[in-house]
């Protein structure tokens, strides 16, 4: 689903959100039920594409946990449904790449241990936030930063990786990379919400909302 950049959003008076982050938001860009209705379809393909193959989830957190857990339970959802069994193991893994709501050069990558699991198997790759062919200044940094994760993976010889996004992000920089199952397409603008932060600030929120100017000054550190 594409976001066009003069879609206005949703006035915040329509929908319900904790008090404490009033004055810190511009608009509603994309409310939790539309998002939680994409998540199934994501599902849906996802289990359509990878056949009778057991599958391990790789979360990026800490951005990614909400998006990874609704997508994982209707994965389940439609196992218990039919009758073919999905085998299914989650693992988490953090990157860190951005100060503020500006980029570091340099992408961290914390956790996963013990990602020999991912021999063999249908790894899932699951971020909230990543680029569809542009640089993105955010959680996954640049598309060479995410490779870096990618090619990290695939060491452990996984039968197949596929990466799955809710948001991908146009900007005006190409870069060559683009996930294999992604929600939304959005505009070049810094959103938070559905457990994507700024400064871990605007986790508990359910909607995905561009952040004000106020706000980024508020929870600037």
């Amino acid at each position: 689903i594409q976001i066009s950049d003069n879609w206005p959003g949703y006035s915040l008076d329509l929908f319900t959100y904790p008090q404490h982050y009033y004055g810190d938001l511009e608009y509603v860009l994309i409310p939790h039920g539309i998002i939680v209705d994409r998540t199934e379809r994501l599902a849906k393909d996802i289990v359509q594409d990878i056949g009778d193959n057991d599958i391990v989830v790789l979360c990026v957190l800490k951005g990614g946990y909400k998006f990874c857990a609704d997508l994982v339970e209707h994965i389940k959802n439609l196992s218990r449904n039919s009758e073919r069994f999905i085998s299914m193991k989650v693992d988490f893994v953090r990157l860190k790449s951005y100060h503020n709501d500006q980029s570091m050069q340099d992408m961290q990558i914390m956790g996963g241990d013990d990602l020999s699991k991912l021999t063999g198997k249908v790894s899932i790759l699951c971020v909230l936030l990543t680029l569809f062919f542009w640089f993105y200044k955010d959680i996954v940094g640049t598309g060479r930063t995410m490779k870096v994760l990618l090619n990290n993976i695939e060491k452990y010889k996984p039968k197949m990786i596929k990466v799955a996004s809710l948001l991908v992000k146009r900007t005006s920089r190409p870069d060559g990379y683009r996930p294999d199952y992604y929600g939304f397409e959005i505009p070049d603008l810094f959103v938070v919400g559905y457990a994507l932060d700024y400064n871990e600030h605007f986790r508990d929120l359910n909607h995905i909302c561009v952040i004000n100017d106020h706000g980024k000054k508020k929870y600037r550190v």
